[in-house]
């Protein structure tokens, strides 16, 4: 069965859903029969690259709200990835155009690392006192090997801006085409879609639903469920 997640670099919700979704996939008898496929989906797609801000000023931007409004919200997205067993940093962080981390993450999936690596983007994004946007080029090559990737492929990635770019755009048009308006999303074999940071009994029930049924692409639906947007990521209230 092949499972395939929409996200975004620069979408906690993602960084979270991806956690409680493997959380649910541990749990699942077939987990070894599962491939899962990490698709491109940005959120901020006509962000130059080089247009880099402070996480909190741009949620005051989208969000229209106070920069104490965004920093509790902040907290609070930290408390909930804490439940997750993830490291978030809650300030000092920035946001920036992902474009390309989503060409090397087709890379990566072409050598069997793309898990590998877009959890290392995450961890970098969310985790860690380094930026993954104002370091250019040579942050993400680091990162790629890291993932098991070799650096001069990486290289000539970011150095052809056409490298993978239809592959990436392909992945947007189909997230388009299956309804899918935010991220994270997920789609299980064709059969069901997932929108959402879901709590992983949800994914337990999509992916025993999956495995046991034939019909046609349905969207569960468990009403609002915290996800990233056109218009930005949901912040949690206390």
């Amino acid at each position: 069965m092949r499972v395939e997640i929409w996200s975004d670099i620069a979408c906690p919700w993602c960084y979270v859903g991806k956690a409680r979704f493997e959380k649910a996939l541990e749990a699942f008898p077939h987990r070894d029969q599962v491939e899962v496929v990490h698709r491109s989906f940005e959120l901020d797609p006509g962000r130059a690259k080089g247009d880099i801000q402070p996480v909190i000023t741009m949620l005051t931007k989208k969000y229209g709200m106070s920069a104490a409004q965004a920093q509790a919200g902040e907290e609070n997205l930290g408390a909930q990835a804490a439940a997750e067993g993830l490291a978030y940093r809650t300030q000092g962080r920035d946001h920036g155009n992902t474009f390309d981390m989503h060409r090397l993450l087709h890379l990566a999936k072409e050598q069997g690392r793309q898990d590998a690596l877009i959890q290392a983007l995450y961890k970098a994004n969310f985790a860690e006192e380094r930026s993954l946007f104002s370091e250019g080029d040579e942050r993400l090559v680091e990162l790629a090997v890291a993932a098991g990737l070799d650096a001069d492929d990486a290289r000539k990635v970011l150095a052809d801006p056409d490298a993978y770019a239809d592959d990436v755009r392909a992945d947007e048009r189909e997230a388009a085409q299956l309804g899918a308006n935010g991220v994270p999303f997920f789609v299980l074999d064709r059969k069901y879609g997932v929108s959402g940071a879901q709590p992983a009994e949800v994914f337990e029930q999509a992916l025993t639903q999956a495995w046991g049924e034939r019909s046609p692409l349905q969207l569960i639906d468990q009403g609002d469920a915290d996800a990233c947007g056109p218009d930005g990521c949901a912040v949690p209230q206390n």
